[in-house]
């Protein structure tokens, strides 16, 4: 008796409202629509999914979210664990293609970003600049850790520093709009998708657009800098988060930026990127030993081991030609892993109710604010947080207004690197 209690429940969406009677599979298959339920409830795969709005979706318990989570037969047990084991793998591989777009977007613009991020200029120039280079790099942290090392050397002022860094937070908005245009099969996921990476862009547009002019008028922030900081900084130890420690030992088997060059160029000891090259690995072993005179790509410092993509006698232009296939090969491994992931999300999610599933993620907003934080400090990166939840707003199964305090703890969370490398 109990049993068919159970499962009159947990197919309730399903079941006829006059005799509490569950219909057959066959039957449930047809029902593709609120319209044809009892209830009147969505769930995911319904032909009109995308035509209710939150405001229409009714109030699940905290009993039907543990039902729907954890009472399933053997067999379903079983499709359950092996979709896990998909999604880990789609995944993990999703992430080594926002680390290989990283690196080879360092490679291809390390010397425009070097050049650029050297340059003492106004403001507004400074801002652009900050903009400019977090696009070609694809990494804030990269172009925050540059500029405080310049800072350090003395070839720029803390005060156009502030605006360059200013610039970095709306240059890393651009990655998670990427894998939002990898949802352009769908219309309504697209939209969904594009609204939730807009939620990142517009927090730092608007951000930025608050503390500028006041920066510009007051200086308020150089001065609470000057005010917290001794008269030097020296070079802290990068803190290299537990998801990064898992993804860069794959993505340096292919390619390895050299961020000294621009460094180097930025403070002026190199003029050009023609004077790392030609490559030179002395008696032509290929080892971070020997190869003392490296470009763009070089060795692995730690294993002494160089990736696929390092050649001995390379010129800057096979450097390049090296960066800009890997950075194809990284965005062919992100819209495979993304189109896998959402499929595979699509599929075990079939048939759950919305009010279920939105019971689920409707946390408390300063909650949520922890969870992204949280994530963020892990990864290492606020882009790859909202890279990652960009999907989930797509399909639906992250409310919009979700994204919002999600977004805020990734903000928070990304500082921590500083933070942490400078202890």
């Amino acid at each position: 008796m109990a049993d068919s209690a159970v499962e009159v429940v947990k197919d309730e969406n399903f079941a006829d409202e006059s005799n509490g009677k569950a219909i057959t599979e066959d039957e449930k298959k047809a029902v593709n629509s609120r319209k044809l339920r009892a209830t009147a409830s969505t769930h995911f795969g319904d032909q009109d999914f995308f035509d209710e709005s939150p405001e229409e979706i009714g109030d699940a318990t905290w009993g039907e979210v543990c039902r729907s989570c954890c009472v399933h037969s053997g067999e379903e047990w079983a499709k359950i664990f092996a979709g896990l084991v998909l999604l880990c793998f789609f995944l993990y591989f999703f992430l080594v293609g926002l680390e290989l777009l990283g690196s080879s977007a360092k490679v291809l613009g390390g010397c425009s970003a070097g050049n650029l991020l050297g340059n003492d200029t106004n403001p507004v120039a400074a801002l652009m600049i900050g903009i400019l280079a977090t696009v070609l790099l694809q990494s804030s942290s990269t172009t925050t850790s540059i500029v405080v090392s310049l800072v350090g050397s003395g070839a720029i002022g803390v005060n156009q520093a502030i605006y360059m860094i200013m610039g970095a937070n709306i240059g890393t908005s651009v990655t998670n709009t990427i894998v939002a245009m990898g949802q352009m099969g769908d219309g309504d996921q697209l939209e969904r998708a594009f609204a939730g990476a807009t939620v990142h862009d517009m927090f730092n547009f608007l951000s930025v657009g608050l503390l500028f002019p006041l920066e510009i008028i007051t200086h308020f922030l150089a001065k609470m800098t000057e005010a917290m900081l001794p008269t030097e900084v020296g070079d802290g130890d990068k803190w290299e988060g537990p998801i990064k420690k898992l993804v860069s030992p794959f993505g340096k088997l292919i390619i390895i930026p050299n961020k000294n060059v621009i460094k180097e160029i930025a403070t002026g000891k190199f003029e050009s990127c023609e004077e790392y090259y030609p490559v030179d690995c002395t008696d032509g072993i290929r080892d971070y030993k020997h190869c003392k005179k490296v470009g763009l790509i070089t060795c692995n410092k730690k294993s002494g081991s160089c990736p696929a993509f390092f050649q001995n006698g390379a010129t800057k232009r096979d450097d390049e030609i090296s960066g800009g296939v890997v950075l194809f090969l990284s965005l062919v491994i992100l819209i495979v892993c993304l189109i896998g992931l959402v499929t595979l999300l699509q599929k075990m999610l079939l048939g759950v109710s919305t009010r279920i599933i939105y019971k689920a993620t409707n946390i408390n907003g300063y909650l949520a604010m922890l969870v992204g934080c949280g994530i963020t400090i892990l990864v290492q990166s606020s882009s790859i947080t909202t890279s990652s939840l960009t999907p989930l707003v797509g399909m639906g199964v992250i409310q919009l207004e979700q994204m919002y305090p999600l977004t805020l703890g990734a903000n928070i969370g990304t500082t921590f690197t500083a933070i942490l490398s400078s202890l």
